[in-house]
């Protein structure tokens, strides 16, 4: 029984290449937008997100003026992502360097997740690492205006929604109304489950979009020839 979809792809290796700067294309996509205030990225899983709001982060703190970065991550698990990193050996001019003690989603860590991030706030350091959780739990401790020349990093950020009800749209619509923060939103799929926009249209409009596409990122495989889609029956 043939596919009922098969798409052919080029194998142009692009997706996979890197610039003197030690971005892939999606990544250099990202950071051609890097001096825009909210800026929402959408690409597929393994495309690189993650390090593209390195370069960007690295970029608003040191050429920007921003003061501080807080990447939000919906699970622990997905924080290693955000390890340090040697950028500087691929080209870049800084390296990506979160201090142990405030990523908040070490196994083993301070179990006030609340307290630590209150007193990141205070202090010297620049990125902070925590858990959606962790960060609509501290929103309610503190005034708006703490996150003013911060940039938010909200990754998976399809877990937002224009729902009332949901504590992470709320906290983000009350950062946008009443700071100066910067935001980064991440996500390799830009719909909700349940039909409830993410984002309400004049609230999107703020935002510079990134886009790169599944159909990019997998004809930029140096090694995949074709995708085929379809059911099939086999006899044991």
């Amino acid at each position: 029984m043939p596919n009922i979809v098969d798409v052919p792809y080029k194998q142009t290796g692009q997706s996979t290449k890197t610039n003197a700067m030690g971005m892939r294309e999606m990544q250099e996509r990202v950071y051609s937008a890097r001096d825009a205030q909210y800026l929402l990225v959408k690409s597929p899983p393994a495309s690189g997100k993650s390090r593209a709001l390195m370069f960007v982060a690295l970029d608003k703190l040191l050429n920007q003026g921003l003061k501080k970065v807080i990447v939000a991550v919906p699970e622990k698990v997905i924080a290693s992502s955000f390890d340090q990193i040697d950028l500087k050996s691929n080209g870049f001019f800084a390296n990506w360097k979160p201090t142990p003690n405030y990523n908040l989603c070490t196994p083993g860590g301070e179990k006030n997740k609340v307290q630590a991030f209150l007193r990141f706030l205070k202090s010297d350091e620049q990125i902070l690492i925590c858990t959606h959780s962790t960060l609509r739990h501290a929103f309610e401790a503190i005034d708006e205006q703490q996150f003013n020349d911060i940039l938010l990093a909200i990754d998976e950020f399809h877990h937002v929604s224009a729902n009332e009800d949901n504590r992470l749209g709320e906290f983000l619509r009350s950062i946008m109304n009443k700071s100066t923060a910067h935001i980064m939103a991440m996500t390799g799929s830009y719909f909700r489950g349940d039909c409830i926009p993410i984002l309400l249209p004049e609230e999107e409009a703020k935002f510079t979009k990134v886009t790169y596409t599944y159909y990019e990122q997998l004809n930029g495989y140096s090694y995949l020839k074709s995708l085929g889609i379809g059911y099939h029956f086999y006899q044991g």
